[in-house]
């Protein structure tokens, strides 16, 4: 076998060219020989194909432009014209250290694994809203602190902004079944099922920009939390206690509120509790980012993830499991 596993690097792109040139750029820097590119123009309006030629002469790349249908039937798409021994997704907001193929070409083969993720973390370009949101996706203190970590809870589900799976696993698999929401984890528990390893490559870090404002971020982690119930349609064991807490969180705020408006005694202990867990936020995501403007917009992000997932996680539970609104 040679040293060099060779990655199909498959990347679905809407409407984001600016986005792909700067990941395009970062993937021109690997200090790993043995990769191609597929870009999979999804249906875009405004087509990144001019950007995706000007790397052609740096990158071994290819791009295909097909009718929008979500980024889990692009991926599939790309997975049929890869030539790799290994097909590694990423999203288009993120941009890759020099060393995430050599890592993860070691990983993988000295651990024996079908598939893979990573986790995700700030680069120093990014705005000081964006680090927020990635230290929110990331904190031990948040839902965050399940994912992209040694210490995650139950199996580990690969999340697709950086995750990766071996040729033998898509052609016993196949691809996506859905397109979005909770795609990747849908895709994730039949890989396990299947018999096939799956691990994290704990070093193989992407830097994910996520949203760019505190509204995209409710927006997108209010589907988040929607997409969860959508799992339990083809999973119904893998909702877990630890998916109802961001719904937990909304209802310990809507009771704090409540009990200091009609004077309960119980007010002041909820408002000492949800004081302490600030400051929890406060210092940890200040210690981390060494910002203390960061800081501060972490524990905003922090609350907009909770609330926004929790908020999305209620609604759909109450429609389609106890209203049965499938």
């Amino acid at each position: 076998m040679s040293d060099y596993l060779f990655f199909s690097i498959i990347i679905p792109l809407y409407n984001r060219p600016q986005e792909i040139d700067e990941l395009l750029f970062t993937l021109t820097q690997q200090d790993y020989p043995s990769f191609e590119v597929l870009i999979i123009e999804d249906g875009s309006i405004s087509d990144a194909e001019e950007i995706v030629n000007s790397y052609r002469d740096k990158l071994d790349v290819r791009y295909f432009v097909k009718e929008n249908a979500g980024q889990g039937f692009a991926r599939n798409y790309g997975f049929e014209r890869a030539k790799g021994d290994y097909f590694v997704v990423f999203d288009s907001d993120c941009l890759i250290p020099v060393n995430y193929l050599k890592t993860v070409n070691a990983y993988v083969k000295q651990h024996g694994l079908d598939a893979y993720g990573g986790p995700d973390a700030a680069h120093e370009s990014f705005t000081p809203i964006q680090k927020a949101i990635s230290y929110a996706m990331t904190s031990p203190f948040t839902t965050g602190g399940i994912r992209g970590s040694k210490k995650h809870i139950g199996m580990f589900h690969p999340r697709s902004f950086n995750m990766g799976v071996s040729r033998k696993v898509w052609e016993s698999v196949g691809g996506f079944k859905i397109t979005r929401s909770g795609e990747d984890i849908e895709y994730s528990i039949r890989i396990h099922e299947a018999g096939f390893k799956i691990g994290l490559v704990p070093d193989a870090v992407v830097y994910h920009k996520r949203r760019t404002d505190f509204l995209q971020f409710y927006k997108q982690l209010h589907f988040f939390g929607r997409a969860r119930i959508n799992i339990y349609k083809f999973f119904p064991k893998e909702l877990k206690l630890v998916h109802f807490l961001p719904s937990a969180f909304v209802f310990f705020l809507a009771f704090t509120l409540l009990a200091s408006l009609f004077g309960w005694w119980t007010g002041a202990l909820c408002r000492i509790l949800l004081g302490i867990y600030i400051l929890l936020i406060f210092f940890h995501a200040w210690i981390k980012t060494k910002s203390l403007k960061v800081a501060v917009l972490g524990v905003i992000a922090a609350f907009v993830q909770l609330i926004a997932y929790g908020l999305g996680f209620t609604q759909d539970f109450i429609r389609r499991l106890v209203l049965k609104q499938f």
